[in-house]
């Protein structure tokens, strides 16, 4: 049985996609290490790169090109500086040169070496080669799959780069809803309880606080940026900034200098109920407009969905809950993880596969389970929350105009956001006993929806709004 961490959902990153950037990023850093016995970088003489399916479709406007580049040079994705990223890349095109890994510089045209085909490989519409020539004349070239949410595998071998937790068994072996409510039953434990002894078999408790810390201040970092800046996408359609307006509505003169203060300066506005819409929309914008910038956010599950989790923990912080602090924060992003999980399970979280519904649906399932745990609900009514927000994106497709992360990318989130919020409410009030649609019974619909899915909706371009826009008209 498969074991996921929740570090595995939540992972921090580059925009604007996990599965178009994150994930081809971290597929040229595992070529990398795969390429140690043959000399490493430093006997390398030529590479090149092979994009597939989905990744060459929309790899442009995702950036992928730009991702494998940076990971060919050795980069990490969760410290890289993103303020760096134009002027290295423009170096590199314009001097024609690549420092392999730091290490040796190669011969490298942006316009040569980076292939996009339109087919697909038959193991996942996410496909791409890396193809290396070194001093001796021999040639490695590999395989991997970007597969959602950051995961990357090899057809033959599947295993994530990230994997340590998949070689590991949980105490509690989660494969479906109904096994976590077992294990829920008998211990007489909430669902965050199960799942910490779950991360506590892999790490220590200092180990699972750090890390969780250190996701929470990249997301709220993420809204306070996006919150505060202004202009326009980049990409080419000109998409303007709006979560800076909306915030300077919201908060009005408020005085403060840091994440921290301004949260205690958004508790003190008025929240009636427009203002609540409007501040988790503005959560929400503000995340992926830093996000289709190639800013630094975390993948949770995507990154096309990354405004949905923190935009409604940061609710319950603000308005919900104005006593609550690190410990709220930790429960929150250990449901959101599980339920994440049991997708990634049962489903799917790549767009590439399921369309919108495995991004933005499962985000939102993850935040409304979350939401509805900090609130009193019981094991059960968590999992109705999470199938509640997923029955309502069941069939969204996924149609990126100009395969850009934009449109209609980033208003979903703040959609994803709001039926969450809803869906932890309505569950509150639902008894189990009445419940006509089991969670893993969304799931389940979901992975079948997902199958009989156009490919054209699947994260390709090729319909929906993509061609139904005119890119003049933007």
């Amino acid at each position: 049985m498969e074991s996921i961490s929740i570090f595995d959902m939540l992972k921090i990153g580059v925009g604007p996609s996990s599965s178009h950037t994150l994930g081809p990023w971290r597929a040229a850093i595992w070529w990398l290490e795969e390429i140690e016995d043959k000399g490493g970088a430093a006997s390398l003489e030529h590479v090149e790169v092979h994009l597939y399916g989905s990744l060459s479709l929309t790899g442009v406007g995702h950036a992928t090109d730009i991702a494998v580049v940076l990971g060919l040079c050795g980069f990490d994705p969760i410290t890289y500086p993103t303020d760096q990223i134009d002027n290295h890349i423009a170096t590199i095109k314009h001097e024609k040169s690549l420092l392999v890994n730091s290490l040796k510089s190669i011969s490298f045209d942006f316009q040569k070496d980076i292939h996009f085909h339109k087919t697909f490989l038959d193991f996942h519409p996410n496909g791409m080669t890396i193809k290396g020539t070194f001093e001796d004349g021999s040639i490695y070239e590999e395989n991997y799959y970007s597969i959602g949410g950051g995961f990357v595998v090899k057809e033959q071998k599947q295993e994530a780069v990230e994997g340590v937790s998949k070689t590991s068994v949980f105490p509690y072996p989660i494969e479906k809803g109904t096994e976590l409510l077992a294990y829920c039953k008998e211990e007489n434990k909430i669902i965050s309880e199960i799942v910490l002894e779950n991360e506590l078999s892999i790490r220590s408790s200092e180990e699972i606080d750090a890390e969780i810390q250190a996701v929470w201040n990249v997301m709220l970092e993420s809204i306070y940026e996006g919150c505060h800046t202004k202009g326009l996408l980049p990409g080419g359609l000109n998409v303007k900034r709006r979560a800076y307006k909306i915030h300077k509505s919201l908060i009005g003169d408020a005085d403060y200098s840091n994440p921290e203060e301004w949260i205690e300066s958004i508790r003190n506005t008025k929240v009636a109920f427009r203002q609540i819409l409007q501040w988790v929309s503005c959560f929400a914008i503000a995340v992926n407009e830093v996000n289709a910038d190639l800013g630094r956010v975390v993948t949770a599950p995507t990154n096309g969905s990354a405004g949905v989790i923190p935009s409604v923990l940061l609710y319950y912080l603000c308005i919900e809950n104005h006593d609550a602090g690190f410990d709220e924060i930790k429960q929150f992003l250990l449901v959101a993880g599980e339920v994440g999980a049991l997708f990634k399970k049962g489903a799917t979280i790549s767009a590439a596969l399921g369309g919108c519904q495995a991004e933005i649906g499962v985000s939102s399932a993850m935040a409304a389970g979350a939401l509805a745990e900090l609130m009193g609900a019981t094991p059960e009514q968590v999992l109705i929350a999470s199938e509640i927000a997923m029955e309502h994106h069941l069939g969204l497709t996924c149609d990126p105009i100009a395969g850009l992360v934009q449109v209609p990318c980033i208003e979903r989130n703040t959609m994803g956001a709001i039926k969450a919020i809803n869906a932890a409410e309505i569950a509150l009030h639902t008894n189990p006993k009445h419940v006509k649609v089991p969670f893993d019974a969304v799931v389940n619909t979901m992975w079948e929806t997902a199958k009989d899915m156009n490919t054209k909706y699947k994260e390709t371009s090729e319909g929906g709004l993509a061609v139904s826009v005119n890119l003049s008209d933007c």
